[in-house]
């Protein structure tokens, strides 16, 4: 690209700034990454052996263990899905192979999350433990990225958006402004899906155990909000102390929080 067309799109705003990340962190990164594509083929077979325990006639309270199962797929059959005991097991096998291999995988990232200190850091924020922390430092690389909270939330997907609806309308075949348009709130679609399900994590964790957090949560609910706008103001909140905390290097301080939620 010469300087000409360089100042081109400096003239007409078609530069945007681009982050591309800190150098020490691409070990990091990579673990982090690895981490959390075998959590989601976790999830993806789990869901598929679940599926497999509708399609059965498994009584009784406790799930049945994988050779049970097996054993009643192979006399029964899969009623629903017809899947053979074969593809159950299959399955089986992959789950066990992909839990060894997470199990492996954890120390590796925790020892490699452990050489920054901003993970130290992270972890003083009640529900982040050491993974969510490794995850958050992978994935935000330094808090200077955002200048206040808002631009965080915004990108983690828990900004609030307002969009107009019905702003135009047909009467009797032309097309007329409505006098009234019916705005409609929402939280943004354009945002980083990871981030939003660390803090969103957090946040239900938080609400279902013991400490500042939870109290913050309880008084939230007792001023008349409903449970799910609680819960995004709390992972509001704990995105909010993270990156004050990575900022600032401070240690974490519950007594904010009391008079909130007294």
């Amino acid at each position: 690209m010469d300087a000409r067309k360089l100042a081109d799109l400096l003239r007409t705003g078609m530069l945007r700034p681009v982050y591309h990340g800190e150098n020490g962190l691409r070990t990091l990164r990579e673990l982090a990454r690895s981490y959390q594509t075998i959590s989601k083929d976790l999830d993806r077979v789990m869901n598929r052996l679940k599926a497999l325990y509708r399609g059965i006639a498994a009584g009784g309270l406790p799930v049945p263990g994988p050779r049970s199962m097996l054993r009643a797929i192979a006399r029964n059959g899969c009623t629903r899905s017809r899947m053979p005991a074969s593809i159950a097991q299959l399955l089986y096998q992959q789950l066990d192979g992909l839990q060894a291999l997470r199990r492996t995988l954890r120390p590796e990232l925790l020892a490699e999350s452990r050489k920054h200190k901003a993970a130290k850091l992270l972890r003083q924020v009640p529900c982040i433990g050491p993974i969510r922390a490794a995850r958050l430092l992978e994935l935000m690389q330094t808090p200077h990225r955002f200048r206040s909270q808002r631009q965080l939330w915004t990108y983690s997907g828990l900004g609030m958006e307002t969009h107009d609806s019905a702003q135009y309308r047909y009467v009797r075949g032309q097309l007329q402004r409505s006098k009234k348009p019916q705005p409609i709130r929402g939280l943004n679609q354009n945002r980083n899906h990871e981030m939003k399900e660390i803090f969103k994590g957090a946040a239900t964790r938080a609400s279902c155990g013991v400490g500042p957090l939870r109290d913050f949560y309880v008084a939230l609910l007792d001023k008349g909000m409903r449970p799910e706008m609680a819960c995004l103001t709390l992972a509001r909140k704990i995105a909010a102390i993270a990156l004050t905390l990575w900022k600032k290097e401070e240690r974490f301080d519950a007594e904010p929080l009391k008079p909130q939620a007294a």
